[in-house]
């Protein structure tokens, strides 16, 4: 029917996905049949526009992904890891009371059991503090003897700031480099072991030295000398008594890369002698 300008169309069931508005004068009520529209479900998505929210499955994803022989590192493990600080962490996880068991250790050479206690749970932070504390134990007790001994004499004297050098490159290296070609020599001849429970071994077999510098400072050449050699004996045979049991599954030359080891560590206390305990005005 058809009234001025407008149509209106009566008594129409429509169905769409427009509701229906209710007719009043002067508007136009339209309605669509949702058969006209067509659907696209999201699952059956497909182009460079994907419903999941991920990359396009058709774009280019080189530069996501690592090269092929790239160096670049993975944190999840591999070589570099040795350059994290967490592959380190296990190892200085101790209390003092471990630490304190382990240096009581070291003054029994001839029970030979560091290396049993130490095997599940060996660590660098005892070694670390020993050698740092020999350093600085070294260049005081070594300055004060030679400052005592040009007093007495009244000669002038001049602080040497070589001798904190000479002995952080003596005890670090010592304690770094001596364990390495240890563990290089007992894999050689099948009896390898750890290269950290090597460190802490090394490590703390050096504490004796502590109070033998802090003896040496009585101004008596025989003393030294004695103080000296009871020192590497007694670290000498803590080393060598702790690796003894397991290089003599090295075979017949056990004895000889043992002998090594204790004369080793006692050439080190006739070292600590001659440049540290030693006093020339």
């Amino acid at each position: 029917m058809m009234s001025g300008n407008y149509t209106t169309i009566d008594n129409q069931n429509v169905s769409g996905s427009v509701p229906a508005v209710s007719d009043t004068p002067g508007q136009v009520s339209v309605k669509f049949n949702d058969t006209s529209l067509q659907q696209f479900p999201p699952s059956g998505a497909q182009g460079k526009i994907s419903g999941t929210g991920g990359p396009p499955r058709d774009a280019d994803d080189t530069f996501s992904k690592p090269v092929s022989g790239s160096s670049e590192p993975q944190q999840s493990g591999g070589w570099f890891k040795i350059f994290s600080v967490a592959a380190y962490q296990p190892y200085f996880d101790v209390d003092t009371s471990d630490v304190l068991e382990r240096i009581k250790d070291s003054l029994l050479p001839f029970s030979g059991s560091f290396n049993e206690k130490t095997a599940s749970n060996p660590d660098l932070y005892g070694p670390f503090w020993i050698c740092t504390t020999l350093i600085f134990v070294a260049a005081a007790i070594g300055t004060f003897v030679t400052y005592l001994a040009h007093k007495l004499q009244h000669k002038e004297w001049n602080y040497d700031i070589n001798l904190v050098t000479w002995a952080a490159g003596l005890f670090y290296g010592y304690v770094l480099i001596v364990p390495l070609c240890l563990y290089i020599i007992l894999k050689y001849f099948s009896a390898p072991s750890t290269l950290v429970q090597l460190f802490c071994l090394y490590g703390y077999s050096l504490f004796i030295f502590i109070p033998a510098m802090c003896l040496s400072v009585v101004p008596v050449e025989i003393f030294r000398w004695v103080i000296t050699g009871v020192a590497g004996i007694m670290s000498a045979l803590f080393v060598a008594q702790n690796l003894r049991n397991h290089i003599v599954s090295a075979g017949e030359r056990w004895f000889l890369i043992v002998a090594g080891i204790f004369l080793l560590q006692l050439a080190l206390s006739i070292v600590l002698k001659l440049y540290l305990f030693n006093v020339s005005v």
